[in-house]
């Protein structure tokens, strides 16, 4: 199972007041150099492409290529969450309520029609006109929109500096093509007009070519001449049959199988980062969960660095209480023990289960009637990865005498509803891995996500309130110093250390494939300039990088 396979992609460094550099612009000369070609696998349809569907507002059904060959105004790297310049060379947070953008001049579409800030401001009153298009949802946060011959400037509703991620993220359309489509959302755009580095070349049942687009306005910068795109499932032994130079796949025994598969020349490699959190989410509003020293218990309870190994297969590791990613280390609360990492300790669980009024008595742990504790941990039964953790979990509860049974559904629909109505004792979940410290928290801290159980919940599904929590989420909202920032985080971090309103087990990664045979540059831990995600727009910053070998 690829745990965490479309994790929310998020958004920017929330650091206000910056400028970013533009990258150089591109010759003919310079763009007629791209020679070679990758095959990419990153859109897996088993069953064949059925339709030539690049509508960049279809999330549901659109060709992944479509990241290739549309261009937000900034990409936001998931890993660190610092953000590149594409449509716009600059933002700068004015003030909490108002953010600017700088468009970069002398950019074309792929039918030679220049590209500008109306384009931009075009395709924002496109998302307002056709709320169903708007599926990152800007308006919920713009008020109004202003701009200059190179400058477009949102005002927003309330101070939101997070509110950034939304507008970084959104893909640019060309207003005078899309202003004759009667019917934006059913458009498949077929033959799409584009600014990005590729342009559709062929495309059948069976696979899919992307060009360069060599009015692209930093085409120097692109060294690949096609990604060819086929229908083909990503199974690790697909992904090694048909030569694929860059997937996204969990792979058992990577390094005998996929890094061995170019017979042993070092030309395939892997990187599998962090991107999130996979934690148990207590049912708050159940006895004893809602205990804080028996959720202590539960947390003390567990060896983090065996559930890992066995989940992961150690590729990642056990994760802190703080509920922090590792990219964003400039947060840290140094006055959290340990950086947030909880040892297993048996002794100290015993404990704070006594508190709670539960004691270990032949073996189980019992409350005052004898009763012996229960408890269920939910998971779909087809996520292999997390069931082989949560079978961990399940032994090391029952060493502290707990009664732990798993409650596995094979549809995910069921798990996800449960996990929504809150019909669980337990549940495997994530956290984390957006790209942005405010959206990591806001997502399982803010009581405004609040539903008593039996109501479903967007977010918050732990149900967990908190005034005091609250307050620290609105404060960040409209800190516009990393001095300011950094304060509210240490105390979001000591919220999720100190009352655990999830009990954080280890990181879900992103499971990333590549080949140097044929092109290197690819995101590594010594070069993690992008996330290892293959269906979001951070694969821009990738073909940026890429060199012919």
């Amino acid at each position: 199972m690829e745990i965490n396979k479309k994790i929310a992609l998020g958004a920017i460094s929330i650091l206000a007041m910056f400028t970013l550099a533009a990258c150089g612009s591109s010759s003919s000369k310079a763009s007629s150099a791209a020679t070679g070609s990758i095959i990419f696998g990153g859109d897996g349809a088993q069953g064949g492409f059925t339709q030539a569907d690049f509508n960049p507002f279809d999330s549901a059904n659109h060709r992944q290529g479509v990241n290739f060959m549309y261009e937000p105004l900034m990409v936001v790297n998931s890993i660190d969450g610092k953000a590149t310049p594409f449509l716009a060379t600059s933002e700068k947070t004015i003030d909490a309520s108002t953010i600017e953008y700088t468009i970069r001049k002398g950019m074309k579409w792929s039918d030679g029609q220049p590209l500008t800030v109306q384009d931009v401001l075009y395709t924002f009153n496109l998302l307002k006109k056709n709320p169903a298009l708007d599926t990152n949802g800007e308006w919920q946060n713009i008020s109004s929109i202003s701009t200059t011959s190179d400058t477009i400037t949102f005002h927003l509703s309330s101070p939101n500096v997070p509110a950034i991620t939304a507008i970084d993220n959104q893909f640019i359309i060309p207003e005078h093509i899309w202003k004759k489509i009667s019917n934006p959302a059913k458009y498949l755009n077929s033959k799409p007009v584009v600014s990005g580095p590729y342009k559709l070349g062929t495309f059948n049942q069976n696979q899919y070519t992307l060009e360069k687009n060599n009015s692209y306005w930093d085409a120097k910068a692109i060294h690949v001449g096609t990604i060819k795109v086929p229908a083909a499932a990503t199974t690790p032994q697909a992904v090694i049959s048909a030569g694929m130079d860059w997937a996204y796949t969990y792979v058992n025994n990577v390094n005998k199988t996929w890094d061995k598969a170019s017979q042993g020349k070092g030309k395939n490699v892997h990187w599998f980062p962090a991107g999130g959190i996979i934690s148990l989410f207590p049912n708050l509003t159940k006895s004893p969960l809602n205990n804080l020293d028996f959720r202590k218990g539960l947390s003390e309870a567990l060896n983090r660095d065996t559930v890992a190994k066995d989940a992961e297969l150690g590729y990642v590791s056990s994760a802190p209480q703080t509920s922090l990613m590792p990219g964003f280390s400039q947060f840290k609360n140094d006055s959290i023990p340990n950086g947030g990492v909880v040892t297993q300790n048996t002794s100290a669980a015993l404990a704070n289960f006594k508190a709670a009024g539960y004691t270990m008595k032949n073996g189980k742990l019992v409350d005052s009637t004898g009763k012996q504790v229960s408890l269920s941990i939910e998971l779909p039964s087809s996520y292999s990865d997390w069931l082989r953790g949560a079978q961990e979990i399940q032994t090391e509860y029952k060493a502290v005498g707990i009664n732990v049974t798993l409650n596995t559904p094979s549809d995910a629909t069921v798990y996800n509803t449960d996990m929504q109505n809150g019909n669980y004792d337990l549940i495997m979940g994530s956290v984390g891995g957006t790209g942005n410290v405010y959206s990591d928290y806001n997502a399982f801290l803010n009581s405004s996500f609040y539903a008593p159980a039996g109501k479903q919940a967007a977010n918050n599904f732990e149900r967990f309130k908190d005034s005091s929590t609250d307050a620290a989420l609105n404060s960040l909202k409209s800190a516009t110093t990393t001095a300011a920032q950094k304060a509210q985080v240490d105390k979001l971090q000591e919220t999720v250390y100190d009352q655990l309103p999830v009990i954080n087990v280890f990181y879900g990664g992103l499971w990333g494939l590549y080949s140097n045979k044929n092109f290197t540059g690819w995101p590594s831990e010594s070069n993690p300039y992008a996330g290892a995600q293959t269906w979001t727009n951070q694969v821009l910053l990738v073909v940026q990088n890429l060199k012919k070998n």
